[in-house]
């Protein structure tokens, strides 16, 4: 007995010493990850790095690719948050901003591709920093837009009793965001963060290794090592590859996802707390950590108070006068932003006309025609998308046993390549006797149905407990249940999924409808089609041209149908 107890107590000191070592050495761990990627992007520049098929390069190859998409992830949290705050509370500006977004998720990469590149290339012409910038930032464009998406309709649906109760106690802006818009928006902004960086990984073959023109661009990393290994026929190497992604993605979820969805569960708007809710050992673990308590004593209480003084001081010191000529002054500054803002997009329009000028007339109907079939087939693939992650999100979101179960698998699928994917998908639908046509939803399906499925569980997780409890009280109905709890709770971050979805099907076309199998390029009739095969040649009017048809399409999409609908979501299925 005395010497269970004496052991038992031996672990009880020893395991804040471990937990201070194991934080300690991560800590340094991330300096000296930091140090290796500052010198081999200040290194000279080299577009096109033999990329080696052996299993040993996997570890750096793989570190180039996580460095990648989580620039990329902080650079798209940032964005996010900025764009969505301008957004919801600027009205003069917040259905052109709207739109604009739903045209810039719904462009493919590849017509950002050539323009960033080499624009980063010239940025700076003898550093490698500019080429890993380059792909970086398209990283950043298949990770940004849902983000943004879900922080402008997490802002939309802030219950008035909140925002009345910071008006009251007059909050300043940075105030209110860090102490109510940001918290309550967290939830969606966690959910879409998993599914963003699952779209890195899952465009990460495009963005590492692609041709612009007669140039061809190759840097080092996991997506350039799985489509070598793809082109060669090498199938050894890329199951190496695919193990060495799925390892990954598993561990940030124990490490990172699982930890901050554990943290995020106190931002739920409830008055009772859930039984049942996601929790992580390894949070647990890191709150109990000396090293980071006096490193949040030390550094972030005394900064947050410190600014929160300054603020408040500024706001006493600040006379009524000094407001009226600051709105003066800023409506000066408004009006030359906009004047040179003004000036740009007329400049940048006469240049695309002199370059739409050398299309041919007989393309116009030929991009019309495909502009068309991929309109259904990308509404197809959102029907089918839905069906099955709507209940499946629900479920998930409601039952927090399941959660732990379903949301590593949902990342790793949300994750995989469906490029290498395809092949076995295509070779079969040809046997069954169906063509790329058929085979091009079933890719588009599996690029966008997460978006839906990730925010359906966010949704349903944002639920008051107390909601759930009284229908069960009264003993809805299935039917009862989602008319009057499920539907309602979660349409503001359906309409989000929906809207994610539908631009993450036109991006996702490019490479649907316009494939590489082997020594062949498959493609069939489509709008995606045609920006892949204009990309490929170095067609820039012909790209130029595609594009601008798909935003086009995605604009009337944007007035018709997702405006009225958020504006729904906005003013009868919010918590108020």
């Amino acid at each position: 007995m005395r010497y269970t107890l004496s052991r038992s107590l031996v672990i009880e000191r020893s395991w804040p010493v471990f937990l201070d070592l194991t934080v300690a050495m991560g800590l340094l761990a991330g300096f000296y990850a930091v140090l290796q990627i500052a010198r081999y992007w200040l290194s000279g520049a080299v577009p096109e790095v033999d990329i080696s098929q052996s299993p040993t390069m996997l570890p750096l190859y793989a570190f180039y690719s996580c460095v990648r998409i989580g620039v990329a992830y902080l650079l798209s949290l940032l964005f996010a948050v900025g764009y969505g705050y301008l957004a919801a509370y600027n009205k003069r500006v917040e259905a052109l901003m709207i739109a604009t977004l739903d045209i810039l998720q719904s462009i493919p990469v590849l017509s950002f591709l050539p323009g960033v590149m080499l624009a980063m290339m010239s940025l700076i012409p003898s550093r490698q920093l500019g080429i890993e910038f380059g792909a970086i930032l398209l990283i950043f464009t298949g990770q940004v837009w849902n983000m943004a998406f879900s922080f402008y309709s997490s802002l939309k649906s802030i219950p008035r009793e909140l925002q009345e109760a910071c008006t009251i106690n007059r909050f300043s802006r940075w105030q209110r965001l860090w102490q109510l818009e940001l918290p309550y928006a967290t939830i969606g902004l966690v959910w879409n963060s998993m599914v963003s960086v699952a779209g890195g990984w899952f465009f990460l073959m495009v963005c590492e290794m692609f041709p612009v023109g007669s140039r061809n661009f190759r840097l080092p990393g996991l997506g350039s090592y799985l489509q070598t290994a793809a082109s060669t026929g090498n199938t050894l190497a890329m199951t190496y590859g695919l193990i060495t992604m799925i390892a990954i993605i598993v561990m940030t979820d124990q490490l990172v996802w699982r930890p901050v969805i554990d943290w995020s569960d106190k931002f739920k708007f409830e008055n009772v707390e859930a039984a049942d809710r996601v929790k992580s050992p390894v949070l647990a673990a890191l709150r109990q950590s000396n090293v980071l308590g006096v490193i949040h004593q030390r550094t972030f209480a005394p900064l947050s108070e410190q600014l929160y003084r300054s603020i408040a001081l500024r706001r006493q010191r600040q006379e009524k006068s000094q407001a009226q000529n600051q709105k003066k002054s800023n409506s000066a500054v408004t009006i030359i932003l906009i004047i040179l803002l003004a000036g740009v997009i007329c400049f940048a329009a006469f240049k695309a006309i002199l370059l739409l000028r050398l299309v041919p007339r007989s393309d116009f109907g030929t991009l019309l025609e495909g502009a068309v079939t991929t309109f259904f087939r990308v509404n197809i693939s959102l029907l089918l998308a839905a069906a099955w992650t709507i209940p499946t999100g629900v479920a998930i979101g409601f039952n927090p046993k399941l959660a732990r179960i379903a949301q590593p698998l949902a990342q790793i699928a949300a994750s995989f390549p469906a490029t290498a994917l395809f092949p076995v998908i295509l070779l079969g639908l040809m046997k069954l006797g169906a063509g790329l046509g058929v085979g091009s939803i079933a890719l588009m399906m599996l690029g966008t149905q997460w978006y839906i499925l990730f925010n359906v569980i966010a949704g349903a997780m944002a639920i008051p407990s107390e909601m759930r409890e009284v229908a069960q009280l009264f003993h809805f109905t299935s039917v009862q249940r989602w008319t009057t709890v499920i539907l309602p709770g979660i349409f503001p971050f359906l309409i989000t999924g929906l809207v994610t979805a539908s631009g993450g099907a036109w991006n996702a076309s490019i490479i649907a409808e316009y494939f590489h199998l082997k020594d062949k390029t498959l493609h069939t009739l489509g709008l995606g089609a045609q920006i892949s095969a204009a990309s490929d040649a170095g067609n820039f009017p012909l790209l130029l041209l595609a594009t601008i048809i798909m935003a086009l399409m995605v604009v009337t999409i944007n007035r018709l149908v997702w405006r009225p609908l958020y504006k729904l979501a906005e003013t009868k299925y919010r918590l108020d």
